[in-house]
């Protein structure tokens, strides 16, 4: 069984440790995953997240209003902020993470985002142990898919994080339609950035 927990600060200490290296430039590069955001509005959101789980503001989780708004409230802020802001709930989110989880959202979402970064700004690739838990978890979303597919390109597929055709092209013989109820988030267009 996975530790969760662990995993959750595991991301926490890459993501503390990765920030406050970027530069400008790079804070404000647009993700290819989430477009509408920069590298600077990923940690608003990362940090944001976790501390409206920790504090009940869920109204419209998961929406884009709700990413919005607490995304907005931070898009200003210095990232030593930010990420003192993500460190302060760490303990509380490990906790609530403590026990059994078959889909812990805030491991995934930090998990997820955090490899946006990576991907957007061409860093090395994430640390198989960052994600290999979480393409596990995913495979009972596409079983089809797990024998099939290299588990990162699952992990990635899952969560909307690989268009149509970067899914098409693994050769899996599912349909497109198939396909696309593989995605969390529902089939995107744009090809995303894939490690080298």
């Amino acid at each position: 069984m996975t530790d969760w927990s662990s995993l959750y600060r595991d991301h926490v200490g890459a993501v503390s440790a990765l920030a406050p290296t970027l530069t400008e430039e790079q804070l404000a590069t647009t993700v290819p995953a989430t477009p509408l955001w920069t590298v600077r509005e990923v940690l608003a959101h990362m940090a944001g997240g976790a501390h409206d789980a920790m504090t009940g503001r869920m109204d419209n989780a998961p929406s884009p209003q709700w990413t919005a708004r607490h995304v907005g409230e931070r898009r200003d802020l210095p990232v030593a902020d930010l990420v003192a802001e993500l460190r302060s709930n760490e303990d509380a989110v490990a906790a609530a993470l403590e026990g059994e989880h078959p889909f812990p959202a805030l491991v995934f979402d930090i998990a997820v985002h955090h490899t946006d970064l990576h991907e957007a700004l061409g860093l090395h690739p994430m640390p198989e142990r960052l994600w290999a838990p979480i393409a596990q978890a995913m495979t009972s979303r596409a079983p089809a898919l797990a024998e099939a597919v290299a588990p990162y390109d699952l992990f990635r597929g899952v969560f909307s994080r690989r268009s149509r055709a970067q899914m098409q092209a693994w050769g899996t013989g599912l349909s497109p339609d198939d396909l696309d109820g593989v995605c969390i988030f529902g089939p995107r267009e744009d090809d995303q950035p894939v490690p080298a």
